[in-house]
């Protein structure tokens, strides 16, 4: 089983080449597909649910385990034909999670993160909610007690993951008409991103297009995609994404005056409000050429700064994600958060609130105190627990004087 879990983590460099080939090729045709804030924010998204999938996996993982073992219909052979039929398996049921992650009000809760992004890139495809995995585990149940092997369920979910890394791009136009029929494509993923009132749930294969056609959700990619949500949480934290619109969920809960009201803004579309909560809102315009994305200005100097911090909370990441099994409980749930921490630090950094100048200072002081209790226990020698040191004082001395200097016009 950890083989098969592990491809995804195994395709992270090969996810960074990818996405700096796409970075060169839209500077050398001025396409403007990046910019500096949007692009962090995707990846610690992605970082962060990685690092929360570490202790979400195995419980999914072993639910299926346990429905496979107990309550399987019949084992099915390992055939060729066996893994052909649990690809479009696997692809039905994704279908379907995604289909109504879109149409029920608390399934978006746990996908929305996914599509706040207004820009169009190959980090959008790992800007990934934190929690989705427990959500969409239990569509996949079935497959559990058709017979299908976990090994063989995990390893073709990993690679319908995979396939969708490459089609969340401008830079691919249309592909040969017979791929573009059966297969999920650049094109028809740009079409599910937008929010333009035609394209508006539409598209929710994974790899396959096909039961989107079969089941009247296939929309043409038509006129100019306006990338995001309808309505944007306007931030680049990303413990906010995460939660924001779960807690707008619970304050309209908490003001509907009867059940069938609360249990409806939680069941119902996203969106969807009683009467008594319905306010008019002004029209927000999503034509390509009249739409204005959030954006924010800092410091160039301290974009610097977010772009050291971002490429530690890499180095870091991968070494719990392939080395964290060494660990203990205790110390896997501490890097884990301290890892978290910086994430959530590098979002207000980007905002430029002072809280996280105050948070960052607090974090590079408890990696101190961390290495110098590591060391004393003999667990890391003492040229590391020196780096560890001189990297926060280094970081403390720049970061300081960045939170009064006046931010650039345009971001980086």
């Amino acid at each position: 089983m950890e083989n098969a879990a592990n491809y995804i983590a195994l395709a992270i460099p090969f996810f960074f080449l990818f996405i700096g080939i796409e970075y060169w090729f839209s500077k050398v045709r001025h396409l403007d597909l990046y910019r500096f804030n949007d692009a962090i924010t995707n990846l610690n998204c992605g970082i962060g649910q990685q690092i929360i999938g570490v202790f979400l996996k195995t419980a999914t993982i072993l639910l299926y385990v346990y429905c496979y073992d107990h309550y399987r219909f019949t084992t099915i052979p390992d055939t060729v034909w066996t893994w052909i039929l649990l690809f479009v398996g696997v692809d039905f049921f994704y279908y379907w999670f995604h289909r109504l992650a879109h149409e029920i009000s608390v399934l978006w809760g746990s996908h929305v993160v996914h599509h706040q992004s207004e820009e169009y890139n190959l980090t959008v495809a790992l800007r990934q909610a934190w929690i989705q995995g427990i959500f969409s585990s239990s569509f996949y149940l079935p497959l559990a007690f058709m017979g299908f092997h976990p090994v063989a369920f995990v390893t073709i979910n990993s690679f319908q993951t995979l396939y969708q890394f490459w089609i969340h791009t401008k830079t691919i136009h249309k592909l040969p008409a017979w791929f573009e029929y059966v297969f999920n494509t650049p094109s028809h993923h740009r079409v599910h991103h937008g929010v333009n009132p035609i394209y508006i749930d539409r598209n929710h294969g994974g790899t396959l297009i096909v039961f989107d056609r079969l089941f009247g959700t296939f929309q043409e990619e038509q006129e100019e995609v306006v990338y995001g949500i309808t309505q944007q949480p306007n931030s680049w934290n990303p413990l906010w994404l995460n939660v924001e619109y779960w807690i707008n969920m619970a304050k309209d809960m908490s003001k509907a005056t009867n059940w069938k009201d609360k249990w409806g803004i939680f069941w119902h579309t996203p969106g969807w409000k009683p009467a008594e909560l319905t306010t008019v809102a002004s029209a927000k315009s999503f034509n390509a050429k009249s739409f204005h994305k959030y954006d924010t200005h800092i410091a160039h100097s301290l974009n610097y700064y977010i772009l050291v911090q971002h490429i530690v909370t890499l180095f870091g990441t991968t070494l719990f994600l392939f080395k964290g099994d060494f660990l203990s409980y205790m110390w896997r749930y501490l890097v884990a958060l301290m890892l978290l921490h910086l994430l959530i630090n590098v979002g207000g950094l980007l905002e430029n609130k002072t809280w996280a100048f105050r948070s960052e200072w607090v974090r590079l002081l408890l990696l101190v105190v961390i290495a110098i209790y590591l060391y004393n226990i003999n667990t890391i020698s003492l040229s590391l627990c020196l780096g560890v040191g001189v990297y926060a004082i280094i970081a403390v001395v720049y970061l300081r004087p960045l939170q009064n200097e006046p931010p650039s016009q345009t971001a980086a």
